[in-house]
């Protein structure tokens, strides 16, 4: 299961782009996983975005909801992705199919452990460095403590928060397996060219390690 190019999207920073055109665009660029993240939208109108994402991403990339458990299970998504301040991974797990994958975001070792023996699917260290991109994401961690929770757990761990072309190949180094973005897809001119962008330097890096 590939986490390498994990896009988020985000009506606010997509250039007037909706969260379906957002996500058609970076599956076509080679996006490996699609995470629907709207913490304003209206429960119906979610429900219909995550419908049409759903079916976009089938058989081409993961589809994740962000906090919605119940938009998640309604439209068929693979998973949900949970905070420390939404509804703990032991509780979604009891609540899903089994083949229901569940991404829990951490910022220590602790937090990681706990997450992985809740039942998490993958973690992601949020954020890897400060970003402007998610209001509510606070300091970044660094890439110390992104090393530290790679090599505490056995699931994959992605990275998210302030992550570019630039910084990738260092990231990657550290040991992480995905590399999350909202604002270095979701706000560029041309989301599936800088998506298939992003992933070759993520191959690249990850060839390299």
């Amino acid at each position: 299961m590939r986490y390498d190019l994990y896009v988020v999207t985000d009506e606010g920073l997509s250039r007037g782009k909706t969260h379906v055109e957002i996500a058609r665009e970076a599956v076509a660029g080679g996006a490996d996983v699609i995470q629907l993240r709207d913490k304003t939208m209206e429960s119906a109108s979610l429900y219909a975005a995550a419908l049409e994402i759903a079916e976009i991403c089938k058989g081409k990339a993961l589809f994740f909801v962000n906090d919605r458990l119940d938009i998640a299970l309604a439209a068929g998504a693979d998973g949900v992705h949970v905070g420390q301040s939404d509804l703990p991974a032991d509780v979604v797990r009891k609540l899903v199919p089994k083949d229901f994958l569940i991404g829990v975001s951490v910022g220590s070792v602790e937090e990681a452990e706990k997450a992985v023996r809740d039942g998490a699917d993958y973690v992601a260290v949020s954020p890897v460095f400060s970003t402007a991109s998610k209001s509510d994401a606070g300091v970044g961690h660094g890439l110390d403590t992104a090393r530290a929770i790679c090599d505490a757990v056995s699931v994959p761990v992605v990275g998210i928060g302030g992550l570019n072309k630039e910084n990738i190949p260092e990231v990657i180094k550290a040991g992480i397996d995905g590399i999350a973005v909202i604002s270095a897809v979701v706000s560029q001119e041309d989301i599936s060219a800088s998506a298939a962008e992003l992933s070759a330097i993520i191959a690249e890096a990850k060839r390299s390690v």
